[in-house]
């Protein structure tokens, strides 16, 4: 038997045949692509994954009625009779097993296409992990339904990672269900009436004031045997203002907020027998309740598709994602400032506004790195016409300057929804540049994408504006489904969910083009596979700012982060807030436990609606505290940028779900709000307000556990209460770990001339690699860069220091004070060599 040695990228295993088959193609050592469709090859552009992967060499044999195929890290079992594939990893323990596949023509749409469906076997004390960010709250995925589309605080990334060993990317373009259930009741609406209320909101015109109707609704279903059974409730319109279900009178799903997506999920455990269902909901919606006993299996499905068409990777979590990247687009490296303090509110209405907030920043000594501008800048010139209102910005030029000067940077909300009025609007709408009947730009076309551009490079970019903010990217409002695209030769519900991976790349590689060697920095509000190679940051959108809010946000943002997409955050205190926020103390309390979380995400930035958030208008106690945290995020800045370097060379999760490091530790798998900043730091929000004691759950870690202020030592495999202050949240470093803890700053670029503290949590053997750069341009690239490893030896109490990589820094001599929990800091001269010190 001899190796095939294939270019992964463009030949399939199996010969092409008329009927449905199961079709191969390995993409890494680690990674194969299996597709159950007529042919071996879908029509459609390929999105998703680089054109060239490399090589993969594999054995291939046939055993009875099953193909086998062989690599070095995995092993793949066809059989063509069962529709069945079966993987095993390098040591032969089977990880991965769908059982059933299926495709049938679906006749509800005009053009010809298929439902196609993989149904793959659930191990006993599997979780799941990934598909994204969903408001639903959940983190373990297992049995839940969901309906992936993209809306307004919900991004759908149909990946998922398990904690027994594969992640799976499901290859489809459009519509995905998870775990659709099999049987409906529409709800009928009930004599009666439900509350009102007056809300203020955000559109794609602007802020509104609407008046919202709740109505009462009502259905029975009847269950066949005591379970857990698995509910989705679809409100019928693209955008749902309250999710609300009740069982017997026990409210299962709850959640309100002026934009929601259209569907909300839940696992509720029943007897036997009928129930009574009732909902109140928004005037207009027409819900439908989905619901089916949970199954011990995983269901992927597409209504819109050619096949069945997944890619499986095996390994841990980590090395789930770390291969996706190297088959879909490594992660550049974000400018250092990004991953500093971002502060955002709705609105700024001038440039002198702008300048007067950054000088005070400046003068309060609170640290900060940027400022944005949000929407309406624009003026009577109409919606996104890529120039700024002269009255209010009479030079933004000199605005872009001045903030340099004060080592600011810009971001600025740009659309992809243009005013056919504005000029620029009038010139895409006589080339037929827009998808019909809206006014978001066909990104679809090449030409109405490149058009776009042009105006976008021209208008802008001599500005001097350092990051862009690229909004409501779904699109809002789910434009593309029932509409033609691509210059009217495209079905858009075939690719419904993938416009915001568009509207990146076109920004991207247009900054590459006209703006070369400074690295890019785009926020957008939706997301897909891939687009973690444009240099595009996710936030979770429009959200509200209640308790049970702060926590979903966290589950969505855990979801993302398994799914892949290295950058994210959210608006810190909630989008949505009080009109007596700046007194309401309640709110000022939830308004900290959200800034506090947001030091140890991959971003941390606030943003409010309607409101001026910056910290002195809330008090002295309040500015005060945000000073604490402010400071706190940029003395991690030396241990976030290095993280952040893993992301992008070695494609790392930075938020990391405790699945990528506690995988086998089964009370690490119930936690849902608890995760890792790098692979260091355990991460505890504050959900809840009053407190003074908390219990928190420390996975089992050979090192044991410190309080990363106090220093004291705990042990694993626990839960142990903590005291709750006002000033922070619970978070505890690693036995075994290693973080370097920079001095206060200003902005991410000043330099201290105080020495590196490198603090070492012993208990374990040690390794982090401490990255540096210039921050801003693409000469990392070339070498331009500095990594020193520092390594500790736990028996022989001995630190390492290593020679430096690349050429960044080599003619500047340091020192680095060295902290060893429980022995006496040292202060060492570094000079590029190797040293060891011994405590």
């Amino acid at each position: 038997m001899k190796y095939l040695i294939l270019l992964a990228a463009t030949v399939f295993c199996s010969q092409a045949a008329t009927a449905q088959k199961l079709h191969i193609k390995f993409l890494n050592d680690n990674a194969v692509r299996i597709r159950y469709a007529f042919s071996e090859t879908d029509s459609a552009k390929d999105y998703i994954y680089l054109p060239n992967s490399g090589e993969v060499k594999f054995k291939k044999s046939a055993k009875d009625e099953t193909e086998v195929y062989k690599t070095k890290e995995m092993q793949v079992f066809v059989n063509q009779q069962r529709k069945a594939v079966e993987i095993k990893d390098a040591s032969g323990k089977t990880v991965f097993c769908a059982d059933n596949h299926s495709i049938e023509r679906n006749s509800n749409f005009d053009f010809e296409t298929y439902t196609s469906k993989a149904e793959i076997k659930n191990k006993e004390g599997e979780c799941i992990f990934g598909l994204g960010q969903f408001q639903d709250g959940y983190l373990n995925l297992r049995g839940l339904p969901r309906r992936l589309t993209q809306v307004n605080t919900q991004i759908s990334i149909p990946m998922i990672v398990s904690n027994k060993g594969y992640g799976l990317l499901w290859n489809n373009y459009g519509l995905t269900d998870f775990n659709k259930p099999e049987k409906s009741v529409r709800l009928e609406k009930q004599s009666g009436e439900g509350s009102e209320e007056t809300v203020n909101i955000t559109t794609t015109e602007g802020g509104k004031t609407e008046k919202r109707r709740n109505n009462l609704f009502g259905g029975e279903i009847e269950v066949e045997s005591d379970g857990n059974y698995a509910f989705l409730l679809d409100v019928g319109q693209n955008m749902a203002r309250r999710h609300n279900l009740c069982i017997d009178g026990a409210e299962v799903i709850e959640m309100r907020n002026l934009w929601l997506p259209p569907t909300a999920s839940a696992i509720v455990s029943l007897k036997k027998g009928r129930h009574r269902l009732t909902a109140e909901l928004s005037d207009g919606d027409k819900p439908e309740v989905f619901f089916a006993k949970v199954s011990d299996k995983t269901v992927f499905s597409s209504p819109v598709s050619q096949g069945a068409d997944y890619t499986v990777f095996v390994g841990s979590p980590e090395k789930v994602v770390s291969t996706f990247r190297k088959v879909s687009g490594n992660t550049p490296m974000l400018p250092l400032w990004a991953f500093g303090y971002i502060h955002c509110r709705e609105r700024f209405h001038s440039q002198n506004e702008i300048l007067e907030n950054a000088n005070r920043f400046r003068n309060e000594n609170l640290p900060a790195d940027v400022i944005v501008q949000d929407w309406q800048y624009w003026g009577g010139n109409g919606w996104n016409s890529m120039t700024f209102d002269s009255a209010n910005y009479p030079d933004p030029r000199l605005l872009t300057d001045s903030l340099h000067r004060m080592n600011f940077r810009l971001m600025l909300s740009v659309w992809s929804k243009i005013d056919k009025n504005s000029l620029v609007g009038k010139e895409m709408s006589q080339k037929g540049f827009y998808i019909p009947q809206t006014d978001w730009i066909d990104f679809f076309n090449p030409e109405a994408a490149a058009e776009y551009w042009k105006n976008f490079s021209s208008r802008l970019l001599p500005l001097g504006i350092d990051a862009w903010w690229q909004d409501a990217t779904e699109p809002e409002n789910d434009d593309l489904r029932g509409r033609m695209v691509g210059n009217g030769k495209i079905h858009g519900d075939e690719y419904r969910n993938l416009y915001p991976l568009l509207v990146n790349k076109t920004v991207f590689e247009g900054l590459s083009e006209d703006a070369p060697n400074q690295r890019a920095m785009i926020l957008t509000r939706c997301g897909f596979p891939g687009i973690q190679r444009y240099s595009s940051a996710m936030w979770s959108g429009d959200v509200g700012n209640n308790w049970e809010t702060l926590k979903r946000q966290i589950t969505a943002g855990l979801g993302i982060q398994a799914a892949g997409m290295p950058w994210w955050t959210y608006d810190a205190g909630g989008f949505f807030r009080p009109a007596n926020q700046y007194s309401d103390e309640d709110y000022k309390q939830r308004m900290m436990r959200w800034i506090q979380l947001s030091v140890y995400l991959p971003l941390m930035r606030v943003h409010g609606y309607m409101s001026d958030t910056e910290p002195w208008h809330y008090g002295k106690n309040i500015q005060d505290l945000i000073d604490i945290s402010l400071t706190e995020r940029y003395r991690l800045l030396p241990y976030i940028y290095s993280n952040a370097a893993e992301v992008s060379f070695s494609g790392s999760v930075m938020m990391r779900p405790l699945v990528f490091d506690f995988g086998n530790d089964s009370e690490a798998m119930k936690e849902k709000y608890e995760f890792m900043c790098g692979k260091s730091l355990l991460v505890c929000p504050v959900t809840e307000p009053n407190i003074e004691q908390m219990d928190v759950y420390l996975p089992e870690s050979e090192g044991g556990w410190f309080d990363f202020k106090t220093k004291a030592k705990l042990r694993g495999g626990q839960k142990t209460s903590v005291k709750i202050s006002e000033a922070a949240i619970p978070v505890f470093a690693k036995g075994g770990s290693i973080v370097p803890y920079g001095e206060p700053k200003q902005f991410a670029a000043q330099k201290s001339a105080e020495p590196l503290e490198i603090i070492v949590f012993p208990g374990a053997d040690a390794e982090f690699t401490l990255y540096e750069d210039d921050g801003t341009s693409l000469d990392y690239q070339k070498g331009g860069f500095s990594k020193i490893t520092f390594t500790w030896n736990e028996n022989a109490k001995r630190l390492t220091i290593s020679k430096r990589e690349g050429s960044f820094g080599t003619d500047e001599a340091r020192k680095f004070k060295i902290s060893v929990v429980g022995k006496d800091s040292r202060t060492v001269d570094y000079n590029d060599k190797r040293i060891s010190i011994d405590f």
